[in-house]
């Protein structure tokens, strides 16, 4: 692995990988990177939500940040400053302000998360359409139909950086080979913002040196029956007795296990990927048991929820309501509504009853969540009015407001009720102000200009 910080790395699975930096991607970039048969990329963002939240922050680059609510939530994302402290995603704030009680600590931005995602997928496709986004962070390209158009698997990747950090301000790092599986852990053995294009001839000698942590899909579980059998790397996994792994782990793991290990997979870029639903959740800073705070928070989730739906096209037919109490009791309720909706009001109509239906007598609560399910296609699902609906009823309201949101950022237009700071709440509305971002900004056209250093100023189509 080579890291330097003096330029972009781009890496070949090769003893003598070496380091190109900017002044040297005139022309040509990853000119020499040995990028045969990688023609599936993986595209991940580094640490994309603490790197998105700095884009206003700029004197926080290089220090310890934590992206998370109060000290009862839990580490949505962090720096890499911060992750040497041990702070990881999942993390509760608690244990997260131990580890580092310097860190700072920023609130998310969803909103902002959504706008740069949206921009970073249109460069995708901007690629080719053959696009598997995995998360909003990261997704699979297949480039084998692009590379006569758009040259070799390297020089697409070195594109994709440059454009997302020129146009997002945000690093990226990027896994090229012949499987899915590879592309996902050579992605990984590059970060932070570096590219490393593994071969097909090369494949075996790079998974094999790799702890079993390395696999895709080995979590700490697994991972520590792995080093139960004494199985410490990937080369330990595929050399062991298939009827010794299946005893151990079962026969389909077995199976799975030693298939990784030996870069085998089958699977391929796959664009219809299906919402399965759309929610948020939010632990208070104190357990409460105030009607009117738990009635805000179940509006914020709404607009939330309902704003992501918009967003994405989506419209859903059931809402779900978690609760969890002080003791960490957790119950949901759901209910499936008269048609398909997009629209706060009718998301939080719902769970404000659901929630009511409860019964709860002043109940101590430490979270609510909500979430959206029976996801449906907004433009393939009709939607009927009633009768007494205006001719511009609450879904243009909301969009409208969207219009306004994307213009002008987050909390510029919100329900009134939502408008008083929230003591009870873990994350506060307040913040520094926001300036307009260039978030969501078409990408650049391929051409001469596309392919210039970061930082230098060129013409191009």
């Amino acid at each position: 692995m080579v890291n330097g910080t003096a330029g972009r790395q781009v890496l070949a699975a090769e003893p003598d990988a070496t380091l190109v930096g900017p002044h040297e991607m005139a022309g040509v970039p990853a000119a020499g990177v040995d990028d045969r048969g990688c023609t599936i990329l993986h595209v991940d963002m580094d640490a994309f939500y603490a790197s998105a939240s700095l884009i206003a922050r700029p004197e926080l680059v290089g220090t310890p940040v934590v992206i998370g609510g109060g000290m009862r939530s839990v580490v949505l994302s962090a720096t890499y400053e911060a992750r040497a402290y041990g702070i990881r995603s999942g993390m509760p704030m608690a244990r997260a302000r131990r580890l580092c009680p310097q860190a700072e600590v920023v609130r998310p931005d969803y909103d902002l998360y959504s706008a740069i995602s949206a921009a970073v997928m249109a460069v995708f496709s901007e690629v080719t359409h053959q696009v598997e986004p995995v998360s909003m962070e990261e997704a699979f390209l297949d480039v084998s139909t692009a590379q006569r158009r758009l040259g070799g698997p390297a020089q697409i990747g070195q594109w994709i950086r440059d454009t997302i950090a020129d146009e997002q301000q945000i690093t990226c790092s990027v896994g090229g080979a012949p499987t899915k599986v590879v592309a996902k852990m050579a992605s990984s053995a590059a970060k932070p913002d570096g590219m490393l294009m593994i071969p097909p001839h090369r494949v075996i000698d790079f998974l094999h040196p790799l702890p079993v942590s390395a696999l895709w899909g080995v979590g700490e579980s697994t991972e520590a029956a792995l080093h139960r059998l004494g199985l410490r790397t990937v080369a330990d996994i595929a050399h062991l007795p298939h009827a010794t792994l299946s005893r151990a782990m079962g026969p389909g793991s077995a199976t799975h296990l030693q298939a990784l290990a030996w870069g085998q997979d089958t699977g391929r870029v796959s664009t219809a990927r299906v919402e399965r639903s759309v929610g948020s959740s939010e632990t208070f800073h104190q357990d409460v048991d105030d009607p009117a705070v738990i009635r805000r928070q179940l509006l914020r989730l709404s607009d939330r929820s309902a704003t992501r739906m918009r967003h994405s096209g989506l419209l859903a037919r059931t809402v779900v309501l978690t609760v969890r109490f002080s003791d960490f009791t957790t119950i949901t309720r759901s209910r499936t509504m008269r048609q398909s909706t997009d629209v706060t009001r009718d998301i939080f109509g719902t769970a404000t009853a659901l929630y009511a239906a409860l019964g709860l007598q002043r109940a101590r609560i430490r979270l609510l969540g909500i979430r959206l399910e029976a996801l449906t296609d907004a433009a393939e699902t009709p939607v009927q009015g009633t009768l007494d609906e205006p001719e511009h009823g609450w879904r243009d309201a909301e969009r409208a407001m969207d219009r306004a949101v994307e213009k002008f950022g987050s909390g510029i237009v919100r329900p009134a009720s939502l408008v008083v700071r929230d003591e009870a709440r873990g994350d506060h509305e307040d913040g520094p102000p926001r300036r307009e971002r260039s978030a969501g900004q078409a990408p650049r056209r391929w051409g001469a200009a596309a392919w210039s250093p970061r930082g230098t100023t060129s013409s191009g189509p």
